[in-house]
């Protein structure tokens, strides 16, 4: 394959280092790198510095923080998409972002192809490509741990020696983390032995669930059809909102998920998550829906909501199929507005109290106190209506 200048996924470290300079090396092309901020917390400064010193001809930052959370973790927050009973999606979610703007920065500076850092075992090489094909199919790709003869980080770190690449990586790498505003993930070297219990001393965005507060803190939640909106009556940005509720579930060590899931590519795979504001705002979620969404359009909305977050997992973000999918989400979310009362204690979030000005509850409709009958609920009416229910279940 003959490429001029190729466009990376660049974040400074150890993979995409070596991958900058082999690109160099082995196509004789240029190299633009491109890193995408989604909230990762890494440090971004210097790292034009750090890209042109590898050989790049330029570097593109893009700050896509309140982007990922409005456009992406919200529409999922909307559908209810939960992965495998579990997973919140954190990483499947930044992929197709991360891949929108890169693609836009391939052609805004000239580049004929795009690469990326994701091995050739994991799910982010086929959410990269998809999207790359949905969105700008006459770049080509370039998956480099397809390629090479490296097939370790000892490899890769030889490879910087061998070149004088400057990183500061080392062989003492017990795991693998990705972070974003969404979540924290954990995978890989110790937590590749499923019976293996994490190191407290691993997590990130919340603590122990017996190193937390003695006293619970109650927040509300409020929505606009069916996105968050605010924080005990303070309107905030998405992905300020997004921050402010993960310092406040990571504290009281709300948000951890420890599962063995099932890849795309086909092999099961150990995750360990952090995901504290996004727990909080599933269970919220819920609750809103709970009072101002029509009972068959709420489980008709169930009924897809594993079907989106197969989707997202698997990478089809930008297919047919989801264009449908937000079509629905959407239509279903129309009343889905106010106030949800959350308490954190203890590892635990529980909803206490939910208001809505669209409420479909009636506490008069709905209150044990009069068995009377009325114009819109008569007691007697059940007579007729279980008789018919249970026709098909009478044995001949």
């Amino acid at each position: 394959m003959a490429v001029k200048r190729v466009c990376l996924a660049y974040s400074g470290g150890l993979d995409t280092s070596v991958i900058l300079h082999w690109l160099i090396e082995r196509y004789g092309c240029e190299v633009v790198a491109y890193t995408a901020d989604v909230g990762q917390e890494e440090e971004l400064a210097g790292l034009p510095e750090k890209a042109r010193a590898s050989g790049a001809i330029d570097c593109v930052i893009r700050d896509l923080r309140e982007e990922f959370v409005r456009d992406f973790v919200f529409l999922a927050l909307r559908g209810a998409a939960v992965y495998e009973g579990s997973y919140l999606l954190g990483t499947a979610l930044a992929r197709p972002l991360i891949a929108f703007h890169q693609a836009k920065v391939a052609r805004e500076t000239g580049c004929d192809a795009v690469a990326h850092g994701a091995t050739g075992k994991g799910n982010d090489q086929v959410r990269f490509e998809l999207a790359f094909r949905a969105l700008a199919p006459e770049l080509a790709v370039i998956a480099p741990w397809r390629e090479w003869d490296l097939r370790s980080r000892t490899d890769c770190i030889a490879y910087c020696e061998k070149y004088g690449i400057p990183v500061t990586a080392t062989l003492k790498k017990p795991y693998s983390i990705d972070r974003n505003l969404m979540h924290v993930s954990f995978e890989g070297g110790i937590l590749e032995d499923p019976w293996r219990e994490p190191d407290e001393d691993m997590f990130i965005l919340t603590q122990s669930a017996e190193a937390a507060p003695d006293e619970p803190t109650q927040i509300v939640i409020g929505f606009r059809r069916g996105t968050p909106s605010s924080i005990d009556g303070e309107d905030l940005s998405p992905a300020a909102l997004l921050t402010r509720l993960n310092a406040l579930a990571g504290a009281h060590g709300v948000g951890r998920v420890d599962m063995v899931e099932n890849r795309f590519v086909g092999l099961k795979s150990r995750g360990v998550y952090e995901t504290p504001g996004g727990t909080v705002l599933h269970l919220a979620h819920r609750a809103m829906e709970s009072i101002t969404m029509d009972r068959d359009v709420m489980h008709e909305r169930d009924r897809l909501a594993p079907r989106l977050a197969e989707l997202i997992y698997n990478g089809f973000w930008y297919s047919p199929e989801m264009d449908v999918m937000r079509a629905a989400i959407d239509a279903s979310q129309g009343n889905v507005t106010g106030d949800v009362r959350v308490k954190l204690y203890k590892g635990c979030a529980v909803v206490t109290g939910r208001r809505s000005p669209c409420s479909l509850y009636d506490p008069e409709l709905a209150t044990s106190e009069d068995m009377g009958s009325d114009a819109l609920y008569d007691p007697r009416d059940a007579t007729g209506f279980i008789r018919l229910q249970g026709l098909r279940l009478r044995k001949p």
